[in-house]
């Protein structure tokens, strides 16, 4: 499909017309998206500005790296500076600061570190190094599990002994529910991930339900977004709870039972610590001991279980929809993309990246 229809200014306007027209019919709508590319294109597009006075668009945990430890990166470029090890690392965690160091910071000490654009290329860099331990940094949400679970089979069946993987996946769902539970955060409704939606489907947030609070699937198109509130709202006003899927064309109702089958064959949950949130209940992923010999936590004796954020750093509250992030008193002072201080700044999918950019 042509993706301009799916911003056709026409088509847009009457979103909103029907948006302003539902509004009124609740007294007010606190939405939370837990997407970062969702919170990057609200802003793009200046979609708050549009929205009625008593419609309010709360930024949650939708970036992976914002919520990986910082201990996970310290232990990362502990590895790199001190124990010699190459570390494959995706882009978006390179300059992301840990609680002493980032991976940009060690690389410019001399530590081995590569940024690669898949799991694949980190087993690629393994085999290209094969007196070299190399170690990946498998962070992400269910979108890029799969990927990730991909190269451990690989791995495995190839018998690559110099390659392991520092894991740190986070599970979207669960911390819905630790959200819902903070009743002082208010939260009516949620816009849901469509990348991950497309992976987990719909069952995966029958909490909602059992809530009583509404969700909708939608896509990253401006038109996906508008439709995606005014979906919203039609459930909050006829005070429908559970899950609506207004993004079809990439999310189908069972996900993909494919990628999930292999995540289950290559990891188990667990107990998860988030970054500035703390440790979630069933939130995380570890490695089934039939694949324990490629966990870098247990080959290097890493412990990765601490939840803290810079002094004076707001992303803890403003990843729990708290804080707005222009609000946090380092906001656009001490802290900006170029310096930041904590990870909402620097991740491309954070929240206060993306507020200094388009505002507020």
């Amino acid at each position: 499909m042509n993706t301009n229809a799916f911003s056709d200014p026409a088509v847009a306007r009457k979103l909103v017309s029907a948006i302003t027209e539902c509004a009124g019919r609740v007294a007010s709508a606190r939405i939370m998206e837990v997407c970062g590319t969702h919170t990057m294109e609200i802003g793009r597009l200046g979609i708050r500005q549009l929205l009625p006075k008593n419609v309010e668009l709360l930024s949650g945990p939708g970036c992976p790296v914002c919520v990986t430890p910082a201990s996970y990166i310290d232990a990362l470029a502990g590895l790199a500076l001190d124990r010699g090890v190459l570390v494959a690392a995706f882009g978006d965690l390179f300059r992301v600061p840990g609680n002493k160091r980032s991976l940009a910071q060690v690389k410019s000490q001399g530590a081995s570190v590569e940024i690669v654009t898949s799991p694949m290329a980190a087993l690629a860099l393994a085999r290209r190094n094969p007196g070299r331990e190399v170690v990946f940094t498998a962070v992400g949400f269910e979108t890029t599990i799969p990927a990730t679970a991909a190269a451990l089979r690989e791995a495995a069946s190839k018998n690559l002994a110099n390659i392991s993987f520092l894991v740190a996946h986070r599970l979207v769902p669960p911390a819905l529910d630790t959200l819902l539970a903070d009743k002082e955060l208010g939260i009516n409704a949620f816009l849901l991930p469509g990348h991950v939606s497309a992976i987990v489907g719909e069952a995966a947030y029958a909490l909602l339900a059992e809530r009583n609070v509404p969700g909708v699937i939608t896509g990253f198109e401006p038109l996906d977004i508008l439709a995606g509130i005014l979906a919203t709202l039609t459930m909050l006003a006829e005070k429908q709870a559970g899950v609506k899927n207004a993004y079809t064309r990439v999310a189908r109702p069972g996900g993909n039972a494919a990628a999930r089958q292999l995540m289950d064959e290559i990891y188990e949950p667990c107990d998860a610590v988030w970054r500035g949130i703390g440790k979630l209940p069933m939130s995380g992923l570890r490695l089934r001991p039939q694949y324990g010999r490629f966990d870098a936590a247990e080959k290097f004796g890493l412990s990765i279980d601490t939840a803290e954020m810079p002094a004076g750093c707001s992303c803890g509250d403003v990843l729990k929809g708290r804080l707005r992030p222009d609000a946090c008193p380092l906001f656009g002072t001490a802290c900006d993309p170029d310096h930041p201080v904590g990870p909402c700044m620097v991740s491309s999918e954070g929240s206060c990246a993306a507020y200094f950019k388009y505002g507020g």
